[in-house]
């Protein structure tokens, strides 16, 4: 199974009478959206399920795929990497998932998947980590496929 995890792009600071799940992309933060979008739609196949946060920031984020989307109120900002892996069905699902989401769901769930230990591994705003789940010899392994920010393409 692949697992890739893009953080949300740039966005504006909380406003006066806003709350966090209303904040939008910053003019810099769309851009940062539509160049990792092109790049993973090179790179997903059509088969790949897209999972995105109820926040309005992460919705634009993946609204740049131009692709349907899903969005799970686990992938909220105060998600937990339980409800994550449970959410993407990790190591079962048979067809790679992207997860559009937060800090610090998004490292904690890289750094519990790759070393098996829950912690706070940054991941820039609009950046990838690309994880590959493969059996050996009886045992699932984790790779790390691809780490890219934004600001690169």
């Amino acid at each position: 199974m692949d697992l890739i995890l893009w953080r949300h792009a740039e966005a504006f600071e909380i406003r006066e009478a806003q709350t966090d799940l209303e904040r939008t992309l910053t003019p810099k933060g769309e851009r940062q959206a539509q160049r990792m979008a092109a790049w993973l739609n090179r790179q997903l196949p059509s088969s790949a399920r897209v999972l995105v946060s109820p926040a309005r920031r992460t919705q634009q984020t993946a609204q740049a795929l131009e692709r349907k989307f899903k969005t799970v109120e686990a992938l909220a900002p105060d998600g937990t990497v339980d409800g994550l892996l449970h959410a993407t069905r990790w190591p079962e699902s048979r067809e790679p998932v992207l997860v559009v989401g937060h800090q610090p769901t998004l490292g904690l769930a890289a750094s519990y998947l790759a070393s098996g230990q829950p912690q706070a591994w940054p991941v820039k705003k609009g950046a990838v980590w690309w994880l590959r789940a493969r059996e050996r010899e009886g045992q699932v392994q984790v790779v790390l496929h691809a780490v890219i920010g934004a600001d690169l393409l």
